[in-house]
């Protein structure tokens, strides 16, 4: 095997990892089944996602230091928990215990989730260390693309098999591409990280950079806010009158793909790599803007394939900027920090749209209006983002 061949030791493990764990947010497709199953309602068992991803957030904050010295330990271990907790989910169904649900679904498939998602990244970049961009758009793209693959298969599954069967057939297949990129995964021959110990006012210097602290909250609003609309795709369509929803569905997993892959790529073409969020950030505006006193189809339709393309963009650029600023030798690290305001972000984005609709009683315009002003003030902040940080080799 060719040691040397970025593809076979980067690209391809990078891919498999992502495209399998990526079927978290194919929760849709299995939570009214679950709920069926488990005799509850979908509503009650609603956190067990939310808490995979906080988890993931976590587990990536303070595992980055563990998987920069590990790549292919760590992405073992996200193997095992990843379908782990898909497998204690069957358990969960047949106890009929929520409980169970949120342990496994969220909390054991959540580490998973942080772990694989992160482990690769470093890794990437330093094979493609002149197209970071590139790299990075090459494995998170695959946490979109994995939506696109695994749905079908999962209603298929789900009306022949059932709702267990399909969470068995995912953990299996999930084993078999994860353990293989386990197998593959490998850094540059050559490169050693550093000796250098983690030391928590290290960490905590990183932390409360003011830099960091602007690129941490604006990856949280593009987060919260994308995910505020993102969430109520269908009750959107509904409202403005669209009558094709699986289409609708296809084509918005299609531009955050692409949003994922196309930003990230672009990225490499800036020097200051904010100059690409500030894109996503003004286009947000300006597509979110348009619907706040008009309701119409096409207008919607466009602002929900601007917002996913910038929701899969922020995340496959956010490396590539925190590099541009604090160097590569810790990247795993600060990345993982950063990856904590997905963590809330999970939490936080849903509900404020459950506030202005349901509790509030609010119209869709004024969601809008405030989505509009919370993209706005993420785009000054990336005004102020100064380009005079140095990155290290």
């Amino acid at each position: 095997m060719d040691l040397e061949n970025k593809w076979i030791r980067g690209a391809i493990p990078a891919l498999f990892i992502h495209c399998c764990i990526g079927s978290v947010y194919c929760w849709s497709l299995l939570k009214d089944e679950i709920a069926q199953q488990m005799g509850t309602s979908t509503s009650s068992i609603e956190i067990a996602f939310s808490l995979a991803i906080f988890f993931l957030g976590m587990s990536a904050a303070f595992g980055g230091r563990f998987i920069e010295k590990n790549v292919k330990f760590a992405s073992f271990l996200s193997c095992l928990f990843f379908t782990s907790g898909l497998v204690g989910s069957i358990w969960a169904i047949d106890m009929k215990s929520e409980i169970l649900l949120f342990l496994f679904y969220g909390c054991v498939m959540g580490i998973g989730l942080g772990l694989g998602y992160l482990s690769p990244v470093k890794t990437l970049m330093l094979w493609f260390s002149e197209h970071k961009g590139l790299a990075t758009g090459i494995a998170i793209s695959g946490f979109g693309l994995s939506k696109a693959l695994f749905s079908p298969f999962i209603v298929w599954c789900n009306a022949a098999c059932g709702v267990k069967d399909t969470l068995l057939f995912m953990a299996l297949i999930s084993t078999l591409f994860m353990i293989t990129a386990v197998v593959l995964i490998h850094k540059p021959l050559g490169w050693e990280e550093g000796k250098e110990k983690f030391t928590f006012t290290g960490a905590l210097r990183i932390i409360l950079d003011p830099t960091y602290l602007k690129i941490w909250f604006i990856f949280y609003l593009n987060i919260t806010c994308g995910l505020a609309l993102i969430a109520y795709e269908k009750s959107l369509g509904v409202w403005s009158g669209i009558t094709f929803l699986g289409l609708l569905s296809s084509l918005t997993a299609i531009f955050n793909t692409v949003g994922r892959f196309g930003y990230s790529t672009a990225s490499d073409w800036y020097k200051d790599k904010s100059k690409i969020y500030r894109i996503i950030f003004l286009s947000s505006v300006i597509a979110v803007g348009c619907n706040i006193a008009l309701q119409n189809w096409l207008l919607v339709v466009v602002m929900l394939c601007v917002i996913n393309a910038g929701y899969g963009g922020g995340f496959s650029t956010l490396p590539t900027l925190l590099q541009s600023k604090f160097g590569m030798k810790r990247i795993s690290m600060i990345h993982g920090f950063a990856l904590s305001a997905w963590a809330w972000a999970g939490l936080s984005g849903n509900q404020l749209s459950n506030l202005i609709l349901n509790r509030l009683n609010y119209s869709f315009g004024v969601l809008f209006a405030v989505i509009t002003i919370l993209y706005a003030i993420a785009f000054l902040i990336t005004v102020s983002i100064k380009n005079d940080h140095v990155a290290e080799s």
